[in-house]
């Protein structure tokens, strides 16, 4: 998707796209990197978008490898359908997705990204999809998200860091990655 149409998506929803452009492959790397992509069995991407991660994640992950991309966007859900063919994408909220469908009787997800724009959610929708999505983390599994960098000292950002710390505490943040618009870091933690 083009830059150009990526911005009209966020014009037309921008309580939930929550950036002007797409993510950088140097955070798609370091958000793979951080969350140890290239070992999982299962990973499950919210939020992602344009494929900017989802590129990144799938290029890591090994054979056998299943995937699950939960995005709120019918637009961008069926351009990523197409683009990534052979994985699963579910146009559904993060906080409502009934995860047993997709889970069978695995543990859980050994990796769970986030593309979602949570400096932009109020506090009850930031508990909402992490009391939905942190259960599904398996024994072991790593959670994985990225904050804008100066926007991490807005008041919504500092709440969802804290409801990370308290859900799985010793998150820790990486160094910023400045080749993004806006520059980026990435808060990663394991259950």
């Amino acid at each position: 998707m083009s830059a150009r149409a990526f911005f009209r998506e966020y014009l037309r929803n921008w309580k939930t796209v929550g950036a002007i452009a797409p993510s950088s492959s140097v955070l798609a790397r370091r958000i793979v990197d951080a969350a140890d992509v290239r070992r999982a069995r299962r990973v499950l991407e919210l939020g992602p978008g344009t494929g900017a991660f989802t590129e990144a994640i799938i290029e890591a992950m090994p054979a056998g490898c299943e995937y699950l991309g939960i995005e709120l966007s019918a637009d961008f859900t069926r351009r990523l359908r197409g683009r990534f063919q052979g994985h699963r994408f579910e146009n559904a909220s993060a906080q409502d997705f009934e995860f047993a469908s997709c889970l069978g009787g695995a543990e859980g997800f050994d990796v769970i990204l986030s593309g979602l724009p949570w400096a932009s959610f109020p506090h009850d929708l930031q508990t909402a999809i992490l009391d939905n999505v942190l259960p599904r983390l398996a024994p072991g599994g790593r959670f994985a998200t990225f904050a804008y960098w100066g926007f991490h000292r807005l008041p919504r950002a500092r709440q969802f860091h804290a409801l990370l710390h308290k859900h799985l505490p010793g998150a820790e943040s990486s160094r910023v990655v400045w080749r993004n618009l806006p520059p980026a870091f990435v808060y990663i933690a394991q259950r």
